[in-house]
């Protein structure tokens, strides 16, 4: 049953890869709303962590990479290295989870290494998802604030992307990925306990029979009469 759990694990750790490749590369993180006085649907404008792309109706889509960093707003900036972060601790995970499941001959029959390993590719899952989730809302947090801010202009009003969703999937497979790999790694540490346990006993009790004091039994008087009869 863990073997299986393991090999879900990785699984789901390729799937939480492609989602956040996806959600970093794709330019559908705040799109525009038509709203108020901007109900020109003809026209639809998507941005993105690379680039913005521009839209109309029976026209060829054209995106733009933004010519600076220092252009975009705080969120869009922490969310393209978190992005970035997110995708290296994914890829190191999928690496260090390889080696320590039971059909791998990769640690060999270490089991402590295995174990170690083990934990810590769960660990950096749970941090990938830390690093996912906390871009993802954050810019989700903006949009909904500048959406409903009376003081914000209909035109630089913008809606949620199809990006942050993927996003939020991601980071829901990311955390999953890393509590089945944490959960395995409490049932190896406790099966390994098991033998240690049963050498203690039987060790102690050894030892309580070893300090024991043996006592020779010693015919009695009347047993010496009789046998002398």
């Amino acid at each position: 049953m863990r073997a299986k759990l393991e090999v879900l694990a990785l699984v789901l750790g390729f799937i939480g890869l492609f989602g956040t490749i996806t959600v970093t590369a794709l330019p559908m993180w705040r799109v525009s709303a038509f709203i108020g006085a901007n109900l020109i649907v003809m026209e639809e404008l998507w941005e993105g962590l690379w680039m913005n792309c521009y839209s109309q109706a029976n026209i060829k889509m054209q995106c733009k990479v933004y010519d600076s960093l220092l252009i975009l707003p705080p969120e869009l900036q922490a969310a393209r290295g978190l992005m970035c972060v997110s995708i290296v601790l994914v890829v190191m995970s999928i690496f260090i989870t390889g080696c320590p499941t039971q059909k791998s001959n990769l640690c060999g029959d270490n089991t402590n290494s295995k174990n170690t390993t083990l934990a810590l590719g769960g660990s950096l899952y749970l941090l990938s998802f830390l690093t996912t989730l906390i871009p993802v809302s954050w810019v989700g947090h903006s949009v909904i604030s500048n959406f409903y801010n009376p003081t914000v202009l209909d035109a630089d009003k913008r809606e949620l992307g199809k990006a942050l969703f993927i996003g939020w999937a991601t980071s829901g497979i990311l955390l999953i990925t890393g509590i089945i790999l944490l959960f395995n790694y409490s049932k190896r540490r406790s099966k390994e306990e098991e033998p240690y346990t049963d050498a203690y006993l039987i060790a102690e009790m050894d030892v309580q029979k070893e300090e024991s004091v043996y006592l020779e039994r010693t015919p009695s008087s009347f047993h010496k009469h009789q046998e002398y009869v």
